[in-house]
C-alpha cells in the first residue's frame, strides 16, 4: 500500500511538473473548466429560475443537486478521467502493452497519471453552489452533516469511476464500443438534469441499481437536506461496494482477453 501511494504521488508530481513547463496549458485548464462551469450554471439558472419546485423537490434542493453533480463531475476530471478516458483507444492501438510491462498495476497508473489540477476551481465553485442551495433550502449545515455529505460525494465519485472502468473495459471483448460511449454521455446528461428521486417504476430500477447514475447527486442532496432514510443510504453504499467489486473483476477479466497489437 505504501509503495502504491508513493507511486501515485510521483505520478502527480510528474504531471504537475509537465504542466508548469507549459504554463499556457496549465492556465488553459483553469479557464476551460471555469467556462464549463459558467455555462452549466447559466443553463440551469434559465431552466429553474421560474419554478418553485420540481416534484417534491424545492428550488433550494435543486440548486444543491446541481452543485453536487457538478462537484462529482469536477472530482472525476480532477482525479482520474483524463487518465482512463482513452482506455478503448489504448486497447485498439496496442498502447496498453506499455502499461502491462511495468512493475505496477496498469489500472493504478492509468487512473492517476493524468491528474488535472485545472479542475480545482470547478470543485471550489461547486461547493459554493451547494452552500447557496443549502441557504435557499434553509438547511443548517452542521459539521457532522457537512462531513457526511462530503463522504457521500466522494463515494459517488468512486461509483462514477466504477462505471467508467466497466464501460471502458468492454473493448477488451468487442471490436469497438463507440456506441456505448455515446450512450454513456446521453445517460449522464439526463441524470445531470433530472433528480433520481423523480424516477418511478422501471426507470427507478434502471438508474438506481443497473446504471446507477441516478443516485450520484440525488443521495448526497437528500442527505444534506435530511430527506433520505438510513435504509436509502445503506442501499447506496452497498450499490457502490457491488459496482466497485464488479469493476475490478471485469477489468481483470478484460485483461485476460487482451490481444496485444504485437501478438
Amino acid at each position: 500500500m505504501r509503495k502504491n501511494l508513493r507511486f501515485v504521488w510521483l505520478l502527480i508530481k510528474c504531471k504537475f511538473t509537465r504542466m508548469m513547463m507549459y504554463r499556457a496549458d496549465f492556465f488553459h485548464a483553469f479557464v476551460n473548466d471555469g467556462i464549463l462551469f459558467a455555462v452549466q450554471l447559466l443553463a440551469f439558472s434559465a431552466i429553474y429560475s421560474q419554478v418553485d419546485s420540481i416534484g417534491d423537490w424545492s428550488y433550494g434542493q435543486m440548486i444543491i443537486f446541481v452543485g453536487t453533480f457538478s462537484a462529482v463531475n469536477a472530482l472525476n476530471m480532477l482525479i482520474y478521467f483524463f487518465g482512463i478516458v482513452d482506455i478503448p483507444g489504448k486497447i485498439k492501438r496496442g498502447d496498453l502493452d506499455l502499461y502491462l510491462t511495468k512493475p505496477v498495476s496498469p489500472l493504478l497508473r492509468l487512473t492517476f497519471e493524468s491528474v488535472n489540477v485545472g479542475s480545482l476551481p470547478l470543485v471550489a465553485m461547486s461547493a459554493l453552489i451547494v452552500r447557496y442551495g443549502a441557504s435557499a433550502a434553509n438547511v443548517d449545515v452542521s459539521l457532522p452533516l457537512g462531513l457526511g455529505y462530503a463522504a457521500l460525494v466522494l463515494l459517488m465519485t468512486l461509483l462514477w469511476y466504477d462505471m467508467e472502468i466497466i464501460l471502458r473495459s468492454i473493448p477488451f471483448l468487442v471490436i469497438t464500443a463507440n456506441g456505448i460511449m455515446r450512450v454513456e454521455g446521453e445517460i449522464i446528461g439526463l441524470n445531470f438534469k433530472v433528480p433520481g428521486a423523480l424516477y418511478k417504476g422501471f426507470f427507478k430500477i434502471l438508474f438506481y441499481f443497473l446504471l446507477p447514475y441516478g443516485i450520484m447527486a440525488t443521495i448526497p442532496t437528500q442527505f444534506l437536506t435530511r430527506s433520505v432514510s438510513p435504509a436509502g443510504i445503506a442501499a447506496a453504499v452497498l450499490t457502490v461496494a457491488a459496482f466497485t467489486a464488479f469493476a475490478l473483476w471485469f477489468w481483470k477479466f478484460g485483461l485476460r482477453h487482451y490481444k496485444s497489437a504485437s501478438s
